[in-house]
């Protein structure tokens, strides 16, 4: 029976004869960088739009290069660590807008998934000096429009330091761990609003725009860290769970040269909100800012007179689940804006006014946009990143202002990203699909044709020809009325008249995408393993997933964990049915929210799945922060039956498979309270299951040896029990045989 609708089959690596393969992918190499990829990094386009700068790193040296882009041929070396006498290395840099001044980041270390601390020196190009910008480690410095100061948070305030005369100027006073701060996100923004810069210069750099966290009444979250010393420590944050206290925030603009400070507050009555962003207009005395209900399901852009303190709401939408906040918002130069939303059920661009009335809907069909580029003011022509050649694939467009002539500028069905030329001239193209390493090659921006291949991956792609590897296959799947989007690999001497267990992987999370014409680095390398060792692996992307359209992606909208399960034990069967799957051997597994859903679909699908294996599961949505939960669940006390129907640590008397439960101590996101709260569930059920953690590890879980041991730890897991019993490839003993020991 032929379940499929197959859209496409995609050779892992076409190049290699089947004959050739004859090597097989060990996890230690896997780990050990066997396999890395060559890639562009912090490449910045220079404002004349002919020339970009990359940072590239030598034997403890960092310089940043100079290149062409017509030629791309290096033009000169900018700055190298090796000739500066106070900087032994930088591992990041910025420029001034003017490109007059250079910031250079030492001794970066990180304090939650995006936000930093380090010392910053600020380059002047001219006169080949460097200036330290504090003896303290600091957060965010950022440089005025004209380049004679920067503004920078330390200790939960704000400072200003005058590259002219050196002086430095605090301009907050009431910063306090754990209680307020000014200008930098609190933990629950950082996560789940991505960004940690919560101050903004405007175009003449005489007022600075922030907002203030107070978390007073935040509860606090603490965590063991264990280190090497003789006693463990803590570390003790702010960490709002859902239904609980958010920080109270407040948006004030400071005037630099009157050294005064207005708090802005809108006409409109919020009794619960989120500022989760801000940005000044290209008039020096306007700012916007949006605000957001504490659902989500309204968002209101204000525009702000910094003077008279007075603002306008501009544009106010509303939508029956939640609006996703973006970073799509770009002020022409008349103060008209573009602004991608979905009010029309699919992620689409659009053109205001100054007073926020709609002039154009400039892209519009059953597709994503899923990349804003920028607005060409010459040619007056938008660029993007859509799925217009399929929700699997990315590819690059432009489009005039006028909603016309739309032109397609990638050629290669697969995931295509652009970087562009200051001035638009031309664009940096990253393309990768399943059967692809990355490439970056240099386009015109204007007909999409290629300049020059700047890199690729050849070198790795030949390696990989003497591995043996086996066919990625796209497909659909007709799952609960929907086709769902899947892969499936297969081991390299694939028999159809044979039976194989079958191992599924899946994230699903709302707005994920885990079925990508992409370039998967480590995973796939991982999964090909697996098929060597003779395990069918495959994805499905359910319900709740993205690029589809909003009401696919919002149908889980009050009940996480219901119909995305539904979906996996569903696919499961439907699979089953085929003559080469043993429907008694199918197991799944998950990281984060992909933990939580293999444990629900080990628990809830326990006449499907036979084992499952869960890294840094939420286990009950009540663990997890507010601003991500209560966007698709509102509050556990508006939807208590939401929360706990859905939740396996509600279901775990329906296990009767094998279980594997991961997770890192140093958990700041997904606490590791996730997983002992279900050990202890399991526990009084009397349910047998097995477990590992890593000690101070994040969410991540990595560091040292850890990637090489976790995974290790799964696929001995995923042998033991999918495999149990069954005669494994005779070639793959002897590997098995080193993963154990």
């Amino acid at each position: 029976m032929n379940i499929f609708k197959s859209v496409a089959l995609l050779l892992f690596f076409v190049t290699a004869l089947t004959s050739a393969q004859n090597k097989e992918i060990t996890l230690e190499e896997i780990w050990n960088g066997s396999f890395r990829t060559e890639r562009m990094d912090a490449l910045h386009s220079m404002k004349n739009g002919q020339q970009y700068s990359v940072l590239n790193f030598g034997n403890r040296t960092s310089q940043i290069d100079i290149y062409d882009y017509k030629t791309l041929s290096k033009v000169k070396t900018l700055v190298n660590s090796a000739n500066i006498n106070d900087i032994d290395y930088f591992t990041d840099y910025t420029f001034s807008d003017d490109e007059s001044k250079v910031l250079l980041a030492t001794n970066v270390e990180s304090i939650f998934r995006r936000s930093t601390l380090g010392h910053y020196y600020v380059y002047d190009v001219t006169s080949n000096t460097v200036d330290l910008i504090s003896e303290e480690k600091i957060q965010e410095p950022t440089f005025s429009p004209d380049a004679s100061k920067i503004a920078y948070g330390l200790n939960n305030n704000l400072y200003i330091k005058d590259l002219k005369t050196g002086k430095t100027e605090q301009f907050t006073y009431d910063g306090e761990k754990n209680k307020i701060i000014n200008g930098i996100t609190d933990w629950v923004y950082e996560e789940e609003f991505s960004f940690v810069r919560a101050f903004e210069w405007n175009a003449s750099g005489d007022k600075i725009a922030f907002i203030r966290f107070d978390e007073t009444n935040v509860p606090e979250f603490s965590m063991d860290v264990y280190g090497q010393q003789l006693y463990q420590t803590q570390q003790v944050f702010k960490y709002p769970k859902a239904g609980e206290t958010n920080s109270d925030v407040s948006l004030h603009i400071y005037d630099v040269n009157q050294k005064t400070i207005k708090e802005f507050k809108p006409k409109k009555q919020y009794s619960d909100f989120y500022i989760p962003r801000l940005k000044w207009t290209n008039d020096a005395n306007i700012l916007s800012a949006q605000y957001m209900n504490r659902h989500q399901n309204e968002l209101d852009l204000w525009m702000i007179n910094s003077n008279s303190g007075d603002g306008d709401l501009v544009l106010a939408e509303t939508d029956k689940a939640y609006i996703d906040v973006t970073f799509n918002l770009t002020f022409l130069k008349d103060n008209s804006f573009i602004w991608t939303s979905e009010k029309d059920g699919f992620n689409h661009i659009y053109h205001y006014d100054n007073k926020g009335t709609l002039i154009n809907q400039l892209t519009s069909g059953n597709w994503e946009v899923t990349n804003y580029y920028g607005y060409n003011e010459k040619s007056k022509r938008i660029f993007y990143q859509s799925t217009e050649d399929g929700s699997i694939n990315r590819s690059v467009y432009s489009i005039g202002l006028n909603a016309k002539k739309k032109k397609r500028l990638t050629k290669s069905t697969g995931t295509n990203a652009a970087s562009f030329s200051a001035d638009f001239t031309y664009f940096i193209n990253s393309y990768s699909s399943a059967t692809n390493p990355p490439e970056y090659t240099l386009n015109n921006s204007k007909t999409g044709d290629l300049v020059k291949s700047i890199k690729d991956n050849d070198k790795l792609a030949q390696k990989l020809s003497n591995y043996k590897t086996s066919q990625k296959e796209f497909s659909t799947i007709n799952i609960n009325g929907n086709d769902l989007n899947m892969w499936m690999i297969k081991p390299a001497n694939f028999d159809e008249s044979k039976t194989y267990p079958l191992f599924m992987y899946q994230y699903s999370g709302p707005g994920s995408q885990q079925v990508a014409n992409r370039w998967n680095g480590t995973n796939d390398y991982w999964y090909q393993h697996l098929a060597q060792l003779g395990y069918i692996v495959a994805c499905v992307d359910g319900r709740g997933t993205g690029f589809k359209g909003s009401d696919f992606k919002k149908v889980t909208q009050n009940e996480l964990g219901k119909y995305e399960v539904e979906d996996q034990i569903a696919a499961a069967k439907q699979l089953a049915k085929l003559p080469y799957i043993d429907e008694n051997n199918i197991g799944i597994w998950g990281w984060s929210y992909g933990g939580f859903m293999s444990s629900n679909a080990l628990f809830k699908g326990n006449d499907t799945f036979s084992m499952a294996i869960a890294v840094a599961p939420v286990t009950s949505w009540r663990f997890y922060d507010t601003i991500y939960t209560e966007r698709y669940m509102t509050t556990p006390q508006e939807n208590p039956s939401g929360y706990d129907e859905n939740s396996p640590i509600n279901h775990v008397n329906k296990l009767k498979g094998d279980f594997l439960l991961i997770h890192g101590t140093g958990d700041d996101n997904v606490h590791v309270q996730n997983t002992m709260r279900m050990v202890e569930a399991l526990i009084q059920a009397d349910k047998q299951f097995e477990w590992m953690i890593y000690p101070d590890k994040n969410h991540g879980i990595y560091g040292g040896n850890t990637r090489l041991h976790l995974y290790k730890k799964m696929t001995n897991f995923i042998h033991d029990t999918l495999g149990k019993n069954r005669e494994m490839p005779e070639e793959s003993k002897e590997e098995q045989v080193k993963i154990k020991g």
